[in-house]
């Protein structure tokens, strides 16, 4: 019953107890009253005694409006007959399948409504107080099943829509430009609307049928031979309506836009805003014409939680600032990498603390307040990490920054948002009444109901993988034009997205070509995007100070990694398709636990997979002729490349390079001077990953974890030095010739963005690695994987790289030198 007196209550609240029946249409033209000829009244107050005559225009009005929705449902099913038609022609615009999703039901919903509106039109038209029309209402409302079957299937109708939209023109423009004729004796003949308005039209009338049968009964008096006719019909309209309440698009709502259309969420989610030089989280709404930006409320427990407007801009009104402008904006403080880690570091071992709790079946109080850290932790990360600036102008007064994870959601809020400006929208000022409307319905239409922290996530859900996925990227097509073309792959990592690898810039081509491999190493990883990019190479576009990639997004793509399809070893080819472009990619997976997995060494030739003892004392080296080449390469030409050592290089000039460094052969100089940078950081990482045994030794990994926990610095500074001096004479000059170099490529963080902190994070799992029976000791889980073991590995490192400059002869000759206090 409440659910019912809530569907009455609502036109209540609308019309503010006035009798007003609103016309839904007002943008295709006064509609007009059936045979009158005349402008048909739009808002009638009512006065007393005038029930009867009330009725009338009640009936006027509802017939004008339903001559309109059976003009958009016709609209809706005229280009499904030719669709259907080249369905089974050798050129299809969509299958029989897409074009049955997109149009299911309409044909029926139309139907019904011919029929409804064909025997009510002479009834209004030949007046007669006494008529009886309830039995049409009774039969309308006893075929309102078709309605449910159609609001299952519109969120299905809707997506298909779109992807259809995306991948054939032809469609697009059909979709975009449906002509709707006008009412009878209307001056507009046809009005433009977009196919994914019409769809929308029959979730909306299926609430507005309802209210009208709440205003006819109001005005028929019970005597009628009507009244319980009228009755009936809305009791089976209420009960159908409260149990497909839930299941309605949330986006219906009351509040229109000024041009008199439903105002439509289209995107919301949760954006980090600088707000006098702060960070804040906020909830980002757009509608169809406007934006607005709210936090939710504190409330006290068990209240209904609300947002509250921080500021709004009519799209009419929104423009991007140019990147010159967005140049002499206030330089954003970003948070040292160290901090971001620690963050990282404390999630996982309460993550893991948590699992171990759980599994010990430990107190639900323990457990929530392990949680509620986790949380914390997790939204200071949310909070602090994300670079990428998003500015926002109105051009009648303030601009606003956002900073976001990664050039993917840049991507995906501006398109949106000049989509909808492609329309003709208008500049507006809400009331403060209309505001707090708007705000209001903001709680019920959101799409995003958490902040996007993993604190969030049931226990059933994935923990993502953790291991190292192998990406090709073969191809693209669909461009219309030649551009110089290359892609960059991204993953998510802790709740947001890193770029972990690059193609090669394809030149001047519409069919580029990569076939390039990437090994991408994952963290809890559940999401693997694609974007494809033009390269600018205009150096007055060039903004280095603040993050702004000039580069031209062409097209982007995301897709799930489900640990049953990705984790076989064989390689799984798709396709990802990106606004009309397609991109054939295949990958596999390897678990973290599969690749620690080494196998002995037998090897005596070359010097992959070869003790480096044997390699130095065959080569008559302190440090490995392979070593030697590849720092000295990246420090002539790649000490300022962005990512160095962090983005991955192509697999296949990895294993090229692997090759020619084992077979010794003569060219290897001119190999690398000509190969990508970032293959041969590439290649330097592979070499210490495929060592026999770590560089920092099986033996001494235990006495390292211990080491890297102790609290006491005197103690820590002991114990880290006599580790060092522990290690064989190879491995340890190694070490320090490596560990100079990459304080040098920390020296350019300020253009490279590669912190001491990063570089330890790339290399101190791949220098300091668990033998297999410390690893199977270790890891009671995938997801702990990146708690104790690997956090400590890179803190490991990190000890070193921050340490003043650590002599090999020095550190041999004084075993006493650093016990002094420190």
């Amino acid at each position: 019953m409440e659910e019912e007196e809530e569907a009455i209550g609502f036109l209540d609240k609308v019309l503010e107890d006035e009798d007003v029946f609103l016309l839904e249409e007002c943008e295709l033209g006064t509609p007009t009253s059936p045979g009158s000829g005349s402008p048909f009244l739009v808002a009638v107050k009512v006065e007393a005694g005038k029930g009867l005559e009330m009725r009338k225009l009640v009936l006027s009005g509802f017939l004008a409006s339903e001559e309109i929705y059976i003009n958009q449902l016709e609209a809706l099913l005229l280009p499904m007959k030719p669709l259907k038609a080249t369905a089974t022609t050798s050129q299809p615009v969509l299958t029989i399948q897409q074009i049955e999703t997109i149009f299911y039901k309409i044909q029926d919903i139309y139907e019904i409504h011919k029929e409804f509106y064909d025997n009510l039109c002479p009834k209004v038209q030949q007046w007669d107080s006494q008529v009886t029309m309830g039995h049409l209402f009774q039969k309308l409302a006893s075929q309102l099943g078709v309605y449910k079957a159609f609001v299952d299937n519109y969120k299905v109708a809707l997506e298909t829509a779109e992807k259809c939209s995306q991948s054939n023109n032809q469609f697009q423009k059909i979709s975009e430009e449906l002509k709707v004729k006008g009412p009878k004796d209307s001056k507009d003949s046809h009005t433009s609307v977009t196919m994914e308005a019409l769809l929308y039209k029959p979730i909306d009338r299926v609430t507005r049928s309802t209210l009208v049968l709440h205003d006819l009964l109001k005005h028929t008096p019970v005597d009628h031979p009507d009244y319980p006719l009228l009755q009936d019909a809305l009791r089976i309209s209420q009960n159908f309506l409260s149990s497909i309440n839930e299941d309605i698009d949330p986006r219906r709502t009351a509040v229109t836009t000024p041009k008199g259309e439903t105002r439509q969420l289209v995107k919301d989610g949760f954006l980090v805003e600088m707000s006098e030089s702060s960070r804040k989280l906020r909830h980002v709404f757009l509608f169809t014409d406007v934006l607005l930006c709210a936090k939710l409320k504190k409330t006290s427990a068990g209240k209904h939680q609300q947002y509250d407007c921080k500021w709004y801009i009519p799209l009419a009104d929104l423009v991007f600032p140019s990147p010159e402008e967005s140049e002499a904006s206030p330089q954003v403080h970003l948070f040292p990498d160290h901090e971001l880690e620690d963050m990282k570091a404390k999630i996982s071992a309460l993550k893991s603390e948590i699992q171990k709790e759980k599994a010990n079946k430990g107190q639900s109080r323990a457990i929530e307040r392990l949680k509620k850290k986790m949380f914390e932790n997790e939204f200071l990360l949310l909070l602090n990490s994300p670079t990428i600036p998003f500015r926002i102008h109105n051009r009648n007064g303030k601009s606003y920054l956002f900073l976001l994870s990664s050039d993917y959601e840049r991507s995906e809020w501006r398109e949106a948002i000049q989509k909808l400006q492609k329309k003709d929208l208008q500049a507006f000022v809400l009331s403060s009444v209309e505001l707090q409307v708007l705000t209001g319905s903001c709680f019920k239409l959101r799409t995003v109901h958490n902040i996007p922290v993993t604190s969030n996530k049931d226990d059933d859900e994935s923990p993502g993988l953790y291991g190292f996925l192998h990406v090709i990227v073969h191809s693209a097509k669909g461009f219309k034009q030649s551009a110089n073309l290359y892609c960059t792959l991204e993953v998510d990592s802790f709740g947001y997205f890193v770029s972990k690898a690059k193609t090669r810039v394809f030149r001047d081509t519409t069919e580029p070509k990569w076939d390039e491999e990437f090994e991408i190493e994952l963290e809890g990883s559940q999401s693997l995007r694609i974007l494809c990019y033009e390269k600018c190479y205009d150096k007055t576009k060039v903004n280095k100070d603040n993050n702004e990639i000039v580069d031209k997004i062409m097209g982007k793509g995301q897709i799930q990694l489900d640990p049953q399809t990705v984790e076989t070893k064989n390689w799984h080819t798709d396709v990802i398709e990106m606004n009309g472009i397609k991109v054939e990619f295949s990958m596999k997976f390897t678990s973290r636990d599969m690749s620690l997995k080494r196998t002995p060494s037998k090897k005596q030739t070359g010097v992959f997979g070869v003790k480096i003892s044997v390699v130095t004392k065959r080569e008559r080296s302190k440090v490995p002729y392979i070593v030697r080449q590849c720092v000295e390469e990246v420090e002539k030409r790649g000490i300022e490349e962005v990512g160095i050592y962090r983005i991955s290089g192509v697999a296949t000039d990895i294993q090229a390079l692997k090759a020619v460094f084992d077979a010794n052969n003569k060219d290897i100089l001119l190999m690398l001077s000509d190969m990508d940078i970032n293959a041969i950081a590439g290649t330097l990482k592979l070499y210490f990953r495929e060592l026999p045994e770590p560089l920092l030794t099986d033996r001494l990994y235990p006495a390292f974890m211990e080491g890297i926990a102790l609290s006491d610095p005197a103690a820590k500074e002991n114990c880290m030095m006599h580790l060092l001096r522990s290690l064989p004479d190879p491995n340890l000059i190694t070490f320090l010739f490596l560990l100079e170099h990459l304080k040098r490529v920390a020296e350019k963080e300020p253009i490279n963005k590669m912190s001491l902190h990063n570089l330890a994070t790339v290399f101190g799992p791949t220098l300091l690695r668990p033998s297999e029976v410390e690893s199977k000791a270790h890891l009671t889980s995938a997801a702990d994987i990146w708690s104790h073991d690997v956090m400590a590995q890179v803190q490991v490192l990190l000890y070193y790289l921050q340490h003043p400059p650590i002599s090999f002869a020095e550190l041999k000759r004084n075993t006493l030198y650093f016990s002094t206090d420190v």
